[in-house]
């Protein structure tokens, strides 16, 4: 949990100090698809371009990857009786919550990346979460601000659409 508020923190400073000098910032927002660790969910992030010389970009961010998180000691039951949500273990009705799989998990990356004028970008990234993961990185320009973009990594894979201001 310790790294997790460490990238935060540190992705908010540098925001931060960097938001001072607005015509060398670049803001992205993105939002997909994508799978780690088996587990399928949705990514939202923001990102802030710190390095920007010709095509080449130095980019962190920061974001929430919202999944499904299933925990086999929880489960619903009906016993014709009652209904409600079992803990496997003790066999006790627990609060409904607990039988909820979905969760939330926090993530800093950083990419460098490429852009070819007017067309498609190439990187590679960073993506720390409970464990550190290289990936490689494309987008491509779907209109003047809004990209389509993919990550593929051990582990790890995302799709979806970039906005940039």
């Amino acid at each position: 949990m310790k790294s997790r508020t460490a990238i935060v923190a540190a992705a908010l400073a540098a925001g931060t100090v960097f938001g001072a000098c607005p015509a060398a910032a670049q803001v992205a927002v993105d939002a997909g698809v994508a799978k780690e660790d088996g587990d399928w969910g949705g990514e939202f992030g923001v990102n802030y371009s710190l390095v920007q010389s010709g095509g080449f970009a130095v980019t962190p961010g920061v974001g929430l990857f919202v999944h499904d998180d299933d925990n086999p000691r929880y489960f619903d039951d009906d016993d014709g009786m009652n209904s409600g949500c079992r803990d496997g273990r003790t066999g006790n009705f627990v609060d409904d919550d607990k039988c909820d799989d979905s969760a939330v998990s926090f993530y800093g990356k950083v990419e460098a990346t490429y852009t070819v004028p007017m067309s498609v970008t190439l990187g590679v990234g960073a993506r720390l979460d409970d464990d550190l993961r290289p990936y490689g990185t494309i987008s491509y320009p779907l209109l003047p601000m809004l990209n389509v973009k993919g990550n593929i990594g051990d582990g790890y894979y995302a799709a979806g659409l970039q906005a940039k201001f």
